[in-house]
């Protein structure tokens, strides 16, 4: 007789969670409270600096993963900013929620000594815990969108800090546009905190560095963003610039206005190439475009230059894209013609053709054909091509285009002499 075999039974198995596995409760206020507790203040009522660090680095107990957020907010707020940029309150009203160890109270506003000091223990944070430093990035943003809801000194405070942050690389310059929200450029705060950073900025950092950062991070692109709409004009960024210290940046808008006022035109030019517009007609068209732009005619004839050298697709075999290049050139000689009356505009585009041959291997050969090219086509004078030869041309491939233009050189000096001997 066979028997059968017992069905298996399934029965729970009884998981002891260790205690390293267990979540821990999220409790923001009482982070909060443990900060408050180990910050120390000496008897002259001046901060101690050394001791605020040695108590936030020494604590190990507390994970700054968690709780990043809020320890930036008490050291720069003295608590945990609500919305809108007020201290979160207990119910217990008994309870401190509030530390007078912080940026917005422990300083006054034309501090920056004192300032630097914070600014020191936000390095010294993010040396120790590296993840601290996209916390940080997080922090001003948000921060930056509070400045309604804080003091006229504390919004100083903070743009100084913002600025000096910057200027040690621990802040990228993009946190600036978080100011760029509708209420704080309305109301003129966004403006107010720009200067105010830049200010201190520039006087950290040398205005050429401050510039580059902010192109980087596109912050140039987006500077009248911070102007009310209907003031949202060039003009009105370089007056505020020069009316708040900041003269040093001046030149720098006014580069950028006119690279944007030359992409413009050469969008323009660039379309009347491609149809096949008369050379005549695009030299009423750029004198047109001049009377506002107001560019020099040496500025205009590289910008006729690069335009006409960008709208061809180029063949890639040398020895074709002379021929291409002729044609091309010797077409649209007369817009060049009307643009080089000045020798400073002729010198310029020889330096700059120079520098095209140089940076486009296929037309290294091909210099010297363009420089006759355009001597016959009265572009370019003899006096200017021999003065570009002796002293005024590029370093950029020197000796290539010195000896291919040498006969043409002597050509013309002996052509000189001879008319003078006649």
């Amino acid at each position: 007789m066979s028997q059968k075999a017992e069905r298996p039974t399934l029965q729970g198995q009884r998981f002891r969670t260790r205690k390293r596995d267990e979540k821990e409760k999220f409790n923001p206020t009482g982070f909060r409270d443990t900060i408050l507790s180990s910050f120390h203040v000496e008897a002259k009522n001046q901060l101690d600096f050394d001791a605020v660090i040695k108590s936030l680095l020494s604590d190990t107990k507390i994970d700054y993963r968690v709780y990043g957020e809020q320890l930036f907010d008490i050291i720069i707020a003295g608590g945990i900013l609500a919305p809108g940029g007020s201290i979160l309150a207990d119910s217990d009203s008994s309870k401190q929620y509030r530390t007078d160890v912080c940026l917005f109270k422990a300083v006054e506003a034309h501090d920056l000594v004192t300032i630097k000091n914070f600014a020191n223990i936000f390095v010294r944070l993010t040396q120790r815990f590296g993840y601290l430093e996209k916390t940080l990035e997080e922090e001003f943003k948000k921060i930056i969108v509070f400045l309604k809801g804080f003091e006229p000194d504390d919004r100083i405070k903070l743009a100084k800090l913002t600025a000096v942050l910057l200027s040690l690389g621990l802040l990228p310059s993009h946190v600036i546009l978080s100011g760029i929200q509708d209420h704080l450029v309305k109301e003129g705060y966004a403006l107010d905190f720009l200067i105010q950073v830049l200010q201190t900025w520039i006087n950290e950092k040398d205005p050429a560095t401050v510039w580059n950062s902010m192109r980087r991070s596109g912050v140039d692109n987006k500077l009248l963003e911070f102007l009310p709409p209907n003031k949202r004009t060039s003009e009105t960024i370089i007056q505020t610039f020069q009316n708040n210290g900041l003269q040093s940046l001046v030149a720098f808008l006014k580069i950028k206005e006119s690279e944007a006022k030359k992409a413009e035109l050469q969008k323009k030019i660039s379309a009347h190439i491609k149809n096949k517009s008369a050379s005549k007609e695009i030299v009423e068209l750029i004198k047109e475009s001049n009377l506002k732009n107001n560019l020099e005619e040496s500025e205009l004839i590289v910008l006729i230059w690069r335009t006409l050298m960008s709208i061809v697709e180029w063949n890639k075999k040398e020895e074709l894209v002379a021929e291409q290049a002729m044609r091309h050139l010797r077409t649209y000689a007369p817009l060049m013609e009307a643009f080089t009356k000045t020798a400073k505009a002729q010198l310029a585009l020889i330096i700059r053709i120079q520098e095209y041959c140089y940076e486009n291997m296929n037309f290294l050969k091909v210099f010297h054909k363009i420089i006759v090219l355009l001597y016959k086509a009265d572009v370019l004078t003899e006096d200017i091509i021999i003065q570009w030869y002796k002293r005024d041309h590029s370093n950029k491939g020197k000796s290539v285009f010195l000896e291919q233009t040498k006969p043409f050189i002597e050509w013309l000096t002996n052509a000189e002499e001879e008319s003078d001997g006649e």
